[in-house]
């Protein structure tokens, strides 16, 4: 059975653009997870994050407004399926809502994932955004 993670995050005084930027750009990427990343804004590219822990594929971006992604980890089972990673920000007044959603996660893993989320993106991202140095457990 695979799990699904619904999230829903509010991000302070910033813009979609540059969170969608803080995900696409490769060495944005790469500085905010404190991991090499090999990523862009391309439909249909292959992407390698946490130094080729996370591969996957860009099925459809919307330049600052949505992310969905085909995505699995390296320490999945072969039978595991991929899963699909959405990300829709929503401009609200000043501040920007980060809804995500990431489904077909297999069971043993959707608990570290959900947590991993918070931990090596949106955590980090509000750090980042609020001039403060990024806090992050080692992977």
């Amino acid at each position: 059975m695979s799990k699904t993670i619904v999230q829903k995050v509010v991000f302070k005084n910033t813009t979609p653009k540059a969170l969608y930027e803080l995900y696409v750009d490769a060495k944005k990427h790469s500085l905010i997870s404190g991991s090499p990343a090999k990523i862009n804004a391309k439909p249909g590219a292959k992407f390698s994050v946490h130094g080729g822990y996370t591969t996957g594929k860009n099925l459809r971006l919307l330049k600052d407004r949505l992310i969905v992604q085909s995505w699995r980890a390296q320490d999945w089972s072969k039978n595991d399926i991929d899963s699909t990673f959405i990300i829709e920000l929503e401009q609200k007044g000043k501040d920007v809502v980060l809804h995500a959603i990431h489904a077909n996660l297999p069971d043993k893993h959707a608990a570290g994932i959900n947590k991993g989320w918070h931990d090596y993106y949106w955590n980090p991202w509000k750090a980042h955004l609020a001039g403060k140095a990024i806090k992050r457990p080692s992977m």
